[in-house]
């Protein structure tokens, strides 16, 4: 089986899109882990998907997979190259975009400089929502990892997120905590780990350790996550601007019942073809 790719990123946050509405695309687990390997495939933090749309009022529905070859939710870096994707490639001239995900409905715009603005949705903070084993919602958690006992915040943004405060983003334990709390118990779905430095009310630093991918040069999603609970504890504006390894997003958000604002960069980096 031959398949045309672009491979794209948003933030250093990187994708292979596939077009599944002009060709077949029909992956099994091994297959997309070998299109994410950095050595033997193509290489990527998550495969994309372009379907034809499933939801009333969208124009296409959109898919995400880990590079372990899991799916997921929702990726926000992933949805400004979709919308990209969708626009250089002719198949939507509108810059306003209706997308279908497995979570619901995503608005995507596209703006000039090749920025894309993204409505994320309304973050949920109800443990079954995210899901997270507690009682009652808090603003934190303490969680215990390997002896030692941590302070989380827990949002969903359409996929589930932990949120640590750290005093030094360089030295954060990404590799060594992201792994013990993106398997804990505590998150029957696993979930991404997000170690975030305040820098000012509206500037934070971020690292991500991304369920099913280790840690990425950016996390949409993750960045959303982190600002809305910076803003829930009150110690961030309403509008922050996020510095990743990869690059910067501004994520807005007014707060509960509102939905979560994202902009960014989303490039083609090359297209191609792969035999698997």
């Amino acid at each position: 089986m031959e398949l045309k790719f672009t491979k794209m990123q948003g933030a250093g946050n990187d994708f292979v899109v596939f077009n599944a509405i002009d060709q077949q695309v029909d992956l099994g687990r091994e297959q997309l882990q070998q299109i994410a390997d950095r050595h033997f495939g193509i290489g990527c933090d998550q495969v994309l998907l372009v379907e034809p749309p499933r939801i009333e009022g969208t124009e296409f529905h959109y898919r995400i997979f880990n590079a372990d070859g899991g799916e997921v939710e929702q990726c926000g870096n992933g949805a400004r190259c979709f919308a990209r994707y969708v626009h250089d490639k002719g198949l939507s001239s509108s810059k306003e975009l209706h997308v279908g995900t497995a979570k619901g409905r995503i608005t995507l715009y596209l703006e000039h400089g090749g920025q894309v603005r993204v409505n994320m949705g309304i973050p949920r903070f109800e443990p079954a929502d995210i899901p997270f084993l507690a009682e009652t919602v808090a603003l934190s958690y303490g969680i215990d990892l390997d002896g030692a006992q941590y302070h989380i915040s827990v949002v969903s943004m359409g996929n589930p997120h932990a949120v640590l405060l750290v005093d030094d983003i360089d030295t954060a334990p990404v590799e060594t905590i992201g792994p013990l709390l993106e398997s804990h118990p505590r998150f029957p779905q696993r979930v991404n780990v997000g170690f975030m430095e305040h820098r000012h009310r509206d500037r934070i630093a971020l690292r991500v350790y991304e369920r099913g991918a280790g840690e990425t040069l950016a996390c949409g999603t993750g960045a959303c996550a982190a600002v809305v609970s910076g803003i829930r504890q009150q110690s961030l504006a309403t509008e922050v601007t996020v510095e990743l390894k990869g690059g910067v997003l501004v994520i807005s958000w007014t707060g509960e019942g509102e939905p979560v604002w994202m902009t960014g960069p989303a490039e083609t980096v090359y297209e191609g073809v792969i035999s698997l």
